[in-house]
C-alpha cells in the first residue's frame, strides 16, 4: 500500500484554469454526478494549527439524466472517533437543505452525511449546500494527525460523494489503502493562522497580513479531486523545475537541510520526468512535507504529498499526481488503477525493467485478482502490497514486453490524455490497450487476473 509500503521503510489570480494537454478540453461526465463541484472554505485556526473553525460552501450541478434527490458529504476523518467523537463536525447546514443539522442522516460510521434537496435537481441545474465546519486534528502521526507542533490535515474538508450507474459511492474508510473517490473540482480556501505556522497546501497560495501575529493564506486549486494542508513551524526551501513547476519542501525540525535539499532536487527532476511520459503537470505548484516519523512511506494528494526521506517513495507519490490526481479512478473498488500504475511509473523512472517479476510475486490463492476491491484487501492485508503494488507493476512491465516499449509509452500517454481530469476504469484501460496493438491480449488479462 502507498501508506505502509514495505519497499519504502488575490484569489482570481490564483484561480487560473489548470491546463489540459494540448488538443484536449475537460468535459463533463454525464454518468457521474454531482458534477463541476466548487468548494469555498474559510477557516481560522487556534494557536497550535490543530483546531480549525469556519464555514464551507459547495456549489454543484447535476450532470446525470437522472434527477438528484439528495447529495452526500464525505467526512472521511470521522472514521476514528465515529459519531461518538467526530473530528469533523458539520453544523448550521444551509443552502439546499435549509438551516438545520441532520445528525440522524449520518451513515458509514459518521463518514457520510445525507443532505436531502428541497426539490429534485434535474440535469443541467445547479444548487448549493453550506454549513459551519469544525476540524480537530487528533494526536497520531498520520495523514490526518499531529506530530508535536506539526499538524497534517488530509481529507478533512467535507466533499461530495459520487453517484454513478451503481448508485452512491458510500464505501467505508480504509486504513490499509484509500476509499476516496472524487470528481475534478475547484477549491478556494482561506486559512487564517498564526504567522509562525506555515500552511503548505494543495494549490497556489498568496499570503496577506491578518490580525497582529496572524497571516491570511488564500489558496486556489482548479481541477483537483481533493484538498489537503498541513500547519506547523516547518523549515521551507523551494525550487523550480526545468519544466516550470514550482516545488516547495517543508520539513519538520529533525530533517537535516541536506536531506531536505536532496528530496527537493529529486522532486524537481521527477516531476519533469513523469510529465514527459504522461503529459504536462497542470497545476504549477507542488508541496512536499517531510517527516521521518510517519508510520507510512508516503501519501499523496493533488499538489501535496507527505513523505519520509525515501527517494523511491517520493517518486511513487509524485506519479500519483497523474495516476489518481489527473487520471482519476474509484480507489476503493479498483485500487490497482492508481497504485499499480504509480508503482510502475516509479520503476520506470528508476530504470527498473521488472525483469523476472512474475516469478518473484506468485499468486497465493485462487481468489486473488489484481482487480479486487479494497473490501477484499482489508480482509487480506498481508497480500495487498504483493499483489496490487508488486504484481500490478509487474503486469504493466509484462504488457510493455508483450506489445513493445514504444507502444506501451504511447498507450499510457494517450490514455492519460483521453482521461485527463476524468475517471479511468479497468474496462476502458483494457479496451485502450487492445486498440493499441494487434496482439490478442485475452490471454494476458487472464494470466494477470485483470477482470
Amino acid at each position: 500500500m502507498r501508506r505502509l509500503h514495505p519497499l519504502f521503510t488575490a484569489l482570481a489570480v490564483l484561480l487560473t484554469v489548470a491546463a489540459a494537454p494540448p488538443g484536449r478540453a475537460a468535459a463533463a461526465d454525464p454518468t457521474r454526478t454531482p458534477g463541476t463541484p466548487a468548494y469555498t472554505v474559510e477557516l481560522r485556526s487556534d494557536a497550535t494549527g490543530a483546531h480549525w473553525r469556519g464555514h464551507e460552501r459547495i456549489t454543484f450541478g447535476n450532470t446525470s439524466p437522472e434527477p438528484l434527490h439528495e447529495v452526500y458529504l464525505r467526512l472521511w476523518d470521522n472514521f476514528r472517533g465515529g459519531c461518538a467523537h467526530p473530528s469533523v463536525r458539520v453544523t448550521g447546514l444551509g443552502g439546499a437543505q435549509g438551516a438545520n443539522d441532520v445528525p440522524d442522516h449520518y451513515e458509514v460510521g459518521c463518514t457520510a452525511l445525507r443532505v436531502p434537496l428541497p426539490r429534485p435537481l434535474p440535469q443541467g441545474a445547479s444548487d448549493t449546500v453550506e454549513f459551519d465546519l469544525t476540524v480537530d486534528v487528533p494526536d497520531g502521526i498520520d495523514r490526518f494527525g499531529r506530530d508535536g507542533a506539526f499538524s497534517f490535515v488530509g481529507n478533512a474538508l467535507p466533499v461530495l460523494a459520487v453517484r454513478d450507474g451503481t448508485g452512491w459511492h458510500l464505501d467505508p474508510y480504509s486504513e490499509l489503502g484509500e476509499s476516496f473517490f472524487g470528481l475534478s473540482s475547484d477549491f478556494a480556501v482561506t486559512l487564517d493562522h498564526p504567522t509562525d505556522l506555515l500552511v503548505p497546501a494543495t494549490g497556489t497560495a498568496v499570503d496577506t497580513p491578518g490580525e497582529p501575529g496572524r497571516t491570511i493564506t488564500r489558496i486556489g486549486a482548479r481541477k483537483v479531486r481533493e484538498f489537503a494542508w498541513a500547519a506547523g513551524p516547518f523549515n521551507r526551501i523551494e525550487g523550480r523545475s526545468a519544466g516550470g513547476v514550482r516545488i516547495a519542501v517543508y520539513s519538520v525540525a529533525d530533517i537535516t537541510p541536506a536531506d531536505a535539499r536532496a528530496m527537493l532536487d529529486l522532486s524537481l527532476r521527477t516531476i519533469d520526468d513523469h510529465a514527459a511520459r504522461y503529459g504536462p503537470y497542470p497545476y504549477g505548484d507542488l508541496a512536499t512535507v517531510l517527516d521521518n516519523r510517519f508510520d507510512f512511506a508516503g501519501m499523496e494528494y493533488p499538489g501535496f504529498v507527505l513523505d519520509r526521506i525515501r527517494p523511491s517513495a517520493v517518486i511513487h507519490e509524485l506519479a500519483h499526481q497523474w495516476w489518481y490526481g489527473i487520471v482519476g479512478d474509484d480507489q476503493y473498488r479498483a485500487p490497482w488503477l492508481d497504485e499499480s500504475f504509480a508503482e510502475y511509473a516509479m520503476a520506470v523512472a528508476m530504470g527498473d525493467t521488472g525483469e523476472g517479476c512474475t516469478a518473484r510475486t506468485p499468486w497465493q490463492s485462487a481468489d486473488e485478482r489484481l482487480t479486487n476491491p479494497m473490501s477484499y484487501w482489508d480482509t487480506h492485508p498481508d497480500r495487498y502490497v504483493p499483489v496490487v503494488y508488486d504484481r500490478g507493476s509487474c503486469a504493466l512491465h509484462e504488457l510493455r514486453r508483450l506489445i513493445g516499449a514504444d507502444t506501451m509509452a504511447s498507450l499510457l500517454r494517450d490514455y492519460a490524455r483521453a482521461h485527463w481530469y476524468g475517471v479511468s476504469t479497468t474496462a476502458e484501460f483494457k479496451a485502450a490497450a487492445q486498440a493499441a496493438t494487434s496482439v490478442d491480449l485475452t490471454p494476458f488479462w487472464r494470466e494477470h487476473r485483470i477482470d
